[in-house]
């Protein structure tokens, strides 16, 4: 394969930012198509397969979604628009010409009942509407096309966007005090290290025929609570002199009302990645060092 164009849906989305400068080989074309560009909620599966033949595109990979997990318990038409309708779209249009894809996926797919790391295999029971969007996204890609990989990861952050660590540098900014949940456990993972998953799984999928496809998990190590992980976010910020809260106090979920529930174990199995290409769980802490110290010098500047 001597030409390689790589369409990435997304462009606003933390790990499609990430894609968009992660390290690819030099000449390969990236090309990121946000809704400016490319609208996946009006689009028909004809058209977009038209647009990949027309731009000779080698692999599609689907980093857009619905991510506003509150906000979709009353926006469940949105949600389940981008993140399944369009997601099937994706797939038929790929699969009508032969090309693969991978289909960024959740750990809120399970419903957080079980005691010890959740397997590929483990069935999923999503108890938000954004989980329930998200599972029916992975059903529809793995009905129509078998040249498909589902990743799915957790607890993302970066310097983009909105997510957990920004929400804590935020409110530890604002606040003397916080209290966090406990009782969550997850696998916190950058969204740079995600992106270059998807880099290792792209050149290993266009260059050997036998690269297993399948749903694959990757997140970072080792699992905490959220609690634990806003407090390594504090510790590592107030050494990069960010204003941080005097105290941060543990709470139970009962203690913190939100709107879409969260799955107390989001802990994810990242054994069947490293076995297959040869992909480890990166440690989070390192990656939320660089993220804080990115923040850090766009504060400055």
């Amino acid at each position: 394969m001597d030409k390689i164009n790589i369409l990435v849906l997304g462009k606003s989305g933390q790990v499609a930012r990430e894609l968009a400068r992660a390290a690819w080989p030099s000449t390969w074309r990236v090309t990121c198509a946000g809704r400016d560009t490319l609208d996946l909620i009006t689009v028909d599966a004809g058209s977009l397969a038209a647009k990949l033949q027309n731009e000779d595109i080698s692999i599609v990979i689907n980093a857009a979604g619905y991510t506003a997990v509150d906000q979709a318990e009353t926006e469940s038409e949105q949600a389940f628009a981008l993140n399944a309708e369009a997601a099937d779209r994706v797939a038929d249009a790929c699969s009508s010409l032969g090309i693969p894809l991978i289909y960024l996926s959740t750990d809120y797919v399970f419903d957080g009942g079980k005691s010890a790391p959740y397997v590929e295999t483990d069935p999923v029971n999503p108890i938000s509407v954004y989980g329930k969007s998200k599972a029916a996204g992975e059903t529809a890609v793995r009905q129509r096309h078998a040249q498909h990989i589902i990743l799915r990861t957790a607890w993302v952050f970066s310097p983009f966007g909105q997510n957990f660590v920004k929400t804590m540098l935020r409110l530890g900014a604002e606040r003397d005090e916080l209290s966090v949940v406990d009782d969550q456990h997850g696998s916190p993972t950058a969204a740079r290290d995600v992106a270059q998953a998807i880099v290792q799984l792209t050149q290993r999928v266009l260059h050997d025929p036998d690269a297993p496809y399948g749903t694959f998990h990757f997140a970072g190590t080792p699992p905490v609570s959220r609690y634990e992980f806003a407090c390594e976010i504090f510790r590592q910020a107030g050494d990069l002199d960010w204003p941080t809260p005097k105290a941060v106090h543990p709470i139970a979920t009962d203690g913190y009302p939100a709107a879409a529930p969260r799955p107390n174990n989001a802990e994810l199995d990242c054994a069947k990645i490293g076995a297959a290409y040869g992909i480890a769980p990166p440690n989070w802490a390192k990656a939320l060092e660089n993220c804080l110290q990115e923040l850090a010098q766009s504060r400055k500047s």
